[in-house]
């Protein structure tokens, strides 16, 4: 056994060692930054980053997103409120994000998430456990992994911390999984990426010099200059007011109405800012993450495409760019040899839960507006208008 694999070992050793002593579980916001025990573990996290620890801070609750053509809808989700005192988090007015803030690690990390579930301000009804699943990742310890089966969820008031060692780099994404296909249509989804350990170091291919990469390549063939995280998905919009209305949900029937990138439909996916906030959230901004990508020309892009979504498949191209698919379910697309197996097309068709690395190289791409968009015509609308739905644009600006 590696010296790395007995230090992840007892760290995760000393946690579950924690929890069996803890006495009975109550309501509280306990936020963790750290294995137990030591200087790091914190009230709150520290302002001051630690080398090779990265601490964070989730809400989950509810809330309500504009669409592209003005409707309203309630949702559930994801805030980020790290750094903020703990005895303040329930009380301080926070909206469920959609999409939910994008977590950025390093595979030099080890990776602790609290979790915070501070209920249902729209349905004080309900009483729903929440968790974190990090999709995709390998080798997950069932307590840490967010499945309620060989887990729990954490209940309203309650609190706990997630805990990961070094993830593997890649493209992955993150839900809720407690009753995930109801919680997952109401919009706890977001973006989760890990970069490699090669990233800031300088590799030259073809005769261009990168400092980030994809992976663990060892040749910088997966450098890249610039990169954004695009997660696909939709909503039904009769589920979402049937859920407000306190109404039986038809799970069977759902038709998703609203197709987006990172929680909006075009226009709106090109805004490059918060979008206004809608009034029923008391002038809270929900929708934070833009889908808007730019670049110079003579730029590597990296598109980090995901898709969430619990009824559809989607097919994505850029038209008039070129694309290559340099991995998919976070591994490198290399054989078993070593032998490099990315390649070039047109578009990419994503199912539920997979994602994939999409390099697009503008050395030879005049400047200029481009769509990147479904080809499932029917997903570009928003609900019963036209141009507009699962479409966004990538700006190559004159170098």
């Amino acid at each position: 056994m590696t010296l790395e694999n007995s230090r992840r070992l007892l760290v995760a050793a000393a946690l579950l060692a924690a929890t069996a002593v803890s006495p009975p579980a109550v309501a509280a916001v306990l936020v963790q930054c750290g294995p137990p025990g030591t200087d790091a573990n914190q009230d709150a996290i520290p302002d001051v980053p630690t080398p090779g620890l990265h601490c964070m801070h989730l809400t989950a609750g509810d809330g309500f997103i504009r669409m592209a053509d003005g409707r309203v809808l309630y949702t559930f989700g994801f805030a980020d409120v790290t750094g903020t005192p703990p005895d303040q988090v329930v009380m301080d007015s926070t909206a469920a994000n959609f999409a939910a803030p994008t977590i950025e690690l390093s595979a030099a990390e080890d990776f602790f998430l609290t979790l915070t579930n501070v209920g249902m301000t729209m349905r004080p009804d309900l009483f729903d456990p929440h968790t974190v699943h990090f999709h995709g990742k390998a080798n997950a310890a069932p307590v840490f992994d967010g499945m309620p089966e060989g887990s729990f969820g954490v209940n309203m008031g309650s609190s706990f911390t997630y805990y990961y060692a070094h993830p593997e780099p890649g493209t992955y994404m993150y839900h809720c999984h407690q009753e995930a296909t109801e919680h997952m249509q109401m919009g706890m989804l977001g973006n989760l990426y890990v970069r490699p350990l090669q990233d800031g170091t300088a590799k030259t291919i073809g005769g261009r010099t990168y400092t980030r990469f994809v992976y663990d390549d060892g040749d910088g063939s997966t450098g890249y200059d610039t990169a954004a995280a695009l997660q696909l998905g939709s909503m039904d919009h009769v589920f979402h007011e049937l859920h407000l209305g306190v109404q039986p949900l038809p799970f069977a029937n759902m038709r998703d109405t609203y197709p987006m990138i990172n929680g909006r439909g075009y226009p709106d996916s090109v805004n490059p800012d918060p979008l206004p906030a809608p009034e029923e959230n008391g002038g809270i901004q929900s929708q934070k993450v833009t889908s808007l990508v730019r670049a110079t020309q003579g730029q590597r892009v990296l598109l980090r495409l995901s898709n969430l979504n619990v009824t559809n498949h989607y097919t994505i191209t850029a038209l008039g760019l070129p694309m290559k698919v340099v991995g998919r379910g976070a591994r490198q697309l290399r054989g078993p040899d070593g032998k490099d197996v990315s390649f070039d097309t047109t578009s990419v068709t994503l199912g539920g839960g997979e994602s994939t690395e999409v390099m697009i190289d503008t050395a030879s791409v005049a400047p200029g507006t481009y769509f990147l968009f479904t080809t499932n015509l029917n997903f570009l609308s928003n609900f019963d208008q036209d141009y507009g739905g699962m479409m966004t644009e990538i700006v190559i600006d004159p170098s």
